[in-house]
Order: C-alpha cells, then structure tokens, then sequence
C-alpha cells in the first residue's frame, strides 16, 4: 500500500497561493475578454443589443460543468498514486491557448465562429477551474483558505481589468487580432508558476473517499446555497450585462470603456474585496449581501434616470458605473463566497463549489439573454429601472435564504 502523504505538507503556502492565483488570473482574462470586452467591440460596430445578449451562451460551459465536476475530480484524485492536477490545468490551458489564437485569425466580425470557439475556451477554462479549486482546498491548511479565497477574488478582479481593460485599449490601438492574439500569449505566461511550481511537489497517496455529486445534492446546505446563488445573482448581475453598450452609446470610446474596466477591477474591485472580508468578519454575510443589493439598487437606478433625463457629466456616469461594475460587485460576492465556503463539505469542496458556481454562471447566462432582449425592445431606461427593481426585492429573499452569523 502506498504511503499518505498530504501535498500541502511538501507545498509552502506562499507558493500554492502564487499558483493558483496565477491560474483564477488567466480564467478571468478570458470571461473579461468573453462578457465585458466583446459585447463593447460589438456594439462598436454597430450590432444590435439583441445579438450581444446572446454572448451570455458562452457561459454555458460554467453553467454546466457540475455534471462532469465528479469525472474531473476522480480522475485527478485517484483511489492510489499521484494527484493529476498538472496535467488537466496543462490540457485545458493548451486548449484555451489554441481557441483564442484563432479567434484572433477569425476576426470579430466572424460572429458565430468567433462565438463557437470561446464556448470551446470556456469549456476548458471551466474544466480547468475544478481542478484548481480542488488543488487549493487539498493544498491549503484550514488557516490558510483564506489567502485562497483572496487569491481569488483578487486573481478575478486582475484578470478582469485584462480582459476587459487592457484588451479594449489593444483593440483599439492595434486591431483585434493582436489584441486576441496577446492575451493568448498571456496565458500561456500566467499557467507556468503552477505547472513548473506547485504540481511536481505532489506524493502518492491512498484516497478512500469518492466525490458524488448525488451526495452533494442530498445535503440541506447545497439546496440553500442553489437558492441564495440564483437569488444573488439574479439581482447584481444581470443589470450590469448591458453597461458596456450602454457606455459606448453614452458617447465614450472603447479605449475609455476599456480604462474604466481597467481601473475599476484593478484598484476599486480590489479595495472593495478586502472591505468586503473585513466586513464580513465585523457583520456577518447576511448584512453585507444585503448592503451590496442595496447599493446594487441604486447605481442601477441611476443608469436608468441619466438614459431617460440626462443632464449628468460623463464623468460621474464613469465614476458610478466603476463603484457599480466592481465596488459593489466584489463587496457582495465576497460575501457570497464565504456562505458558500461554509455551505461545502471539506471532503469534496471541488463538486460542492462548482454547483454553486454553476447556478451563478446559468442564472448570469440567462438574464445577460433577457437584458439584451429588454435592453433593445424597451431601452436602457427602462430596462435599468427594472433590474433595480429587482435588485431591491431580492434584499429580502437573501436576508431569508442566508446565515445569520
């Protein structure tokens, strides 16, 4: 029989957080390039708000991947030997590289191509993020997950400022194709801590328990935790699906829009994640989602009376689609992040997580197609008067569904 032998007693955690944080890095630049830069590129040529929602079925893969969440994990994990994370990260990011090269050959005009083969890149992304959240849980003592959970939200929050700042600057300066073509060659960079680094420091090991996701489902938590992911998102995301059309229609260019992303995810999502923890450790979950809704609520409310009055700056449109984009995003769903940490069971955190995920990812999916629906056939104004609305009736629905520590 072969000896146990914990990967986390062989793997520092500084170098565990460098390389997932590296990896939650490359997944983010591809969703900002997928649902904050594309629909900004779209619309800048001129295609309807109607075509652009329907970029949300990208996200299909996210949604989904719960139902091979089990495979993933027991062929990473198996019952004696050594764990395989490198090898479904290495695939996967190969896979990932390979679909945004020729996206870049492709051109943005090629639009149900360019949309079959990010669907492709999400599935490997997503494929890739099971095993890396499952390497993080198996790597990490318990006083050590929450640097995980920071490399997280903050590798979400960079590679979102790539994605959907940075590629909209090289868009526009240099044309799509190089700008496709560079945050390709970035990934590539950003996989390389993790496979050189933290995967050749696993050992063998015997590993009795089989992930289930039937066992998952069995559990009062998970169901709690399905409820408050779709009630969540719901009512922060799906209102902010159309911001980036709504900017370019405001008047600014794609190189501001890419600015405002850029700066946002970088310096404002970033404070407001570490506000969010510590908030979070003061209050409690249930009083921080309840606050981000209702901030939520009124930044939407906003967009809603500058569309339908006017007579506001461009620059406090800027300022509050930054605080609305990622300030009250971030402070929320590091909220909803750590319900949904106590909510899985540590013996198989990977397949608890990613149904949570999944829900967030299949609700985001389906409101961004609503959003460019009602968006188009009713306008920006009403369309975020609604969403405000909503957000505003879900505060009690969470307040319900969510602990009260």
């Amino acid at each position: 029989m072969s000896t146990v032998v914990s990967d986390r007693a062989s793997s520092s955690p500084v170098a565990v957080v460098l390389a997932i944080g590296g990896l939650y890095v490359a997944q983010s630049v591809i969703g900002g390039i997928t649902w904050t830069g594309l629909p900004a590129v779209m619309r800048d040529q001129g295609l309807p708000l109607d075509r652009i929602g329907l970029v949300s079925l990208i996200a299909l893969p996210w949604a989904l991947k719960f139902l091979w969440s089990p495979a993933i994990e027991r062929y990473r994990l198996p019952p004696v030997g050594k764990a395989r994370t490198g090898t479904i990260v290495a695939a996967g990011g190969l896979v990932s590289v390979a679909g945004l090269w020729e996206v870049g050959a492709l051109g943005a005009a090629a639009w149900w191509p360019v949309l079959a083969c990010l669907t492709i890149v999400a599935f490997a992304a997503a494929t890739v993020d099971i095993a890396c959240d499952g390497f993080a849980v198996q790597s990490l003592a318990k006083e050590n997950h929450g640097w995980g959970n920071a490399a997280q939200v903050g590798g979400a929050y960079l590679g979102s400022a790539i994605g959907a700042g940075l590629f909209l600057f090289l868009v526009d300066a240099y044309g799509w194709r190089i700008a496709v073509w560079a945050m390709a060659a970035l990934l590539l960079l950003l996989g390389l801590p993790f496979l050189l680094g933290a995967t050749n420091r696993t050992h063998d090991e015997t590993r009795p328990h089989v992930p289930s996701l039937a066992g998952a489902l069995r559990r009062p938590e998970i169901r709690r935790g399905l409820a408050a992911s779709a009630i969540y998102v719901v009512a922060q995301k799906a209102g902010l699906a159309m911001l980036g059309p709504f900017l370019i229609d405001a008047g600014l260019d794609l190189s501001t829009v890419g600015l405002v992303n850029g700066v946002a995810s970088m310096f404002v999502g970033i404070a407001a994640a570490l506000a969010g923890g510590a908030l979070v450790r003061w209050c409690g979950t249930r009083n921080v989602l309840i606050l981000a809704l209702i901030l939520q609520a009124g930044s939407l409310l906003f967009f809603s009376v500058f569309d339908l009055l006017g007579g506001f700056s461009t620059t406090i449109l800027i300022a509050v689609a930054m605080l609305s984009s990622s300030g009250f995003m971030a402070l929320g769903f590091v909220a909803l992040y750590a319900q949904f940490m106590r909510w899985s069971d540590p013996k198989q955190a990977g397949v608890d997580f990613t149904l949570f995920q999944c829900m967030d990812a299949l609700v985001s999916m389906a409101g961004g197609i609503v959003a460019g629906y009602a968006a188009q056939y009713f306008g920006y104004g009403a369309f975020f008067a609604g969403a405000g609305a909503v957000a505003l009736l879900a505060v009690p629905a969470i307040a319900i569904v969510s602990d009260r520590r």
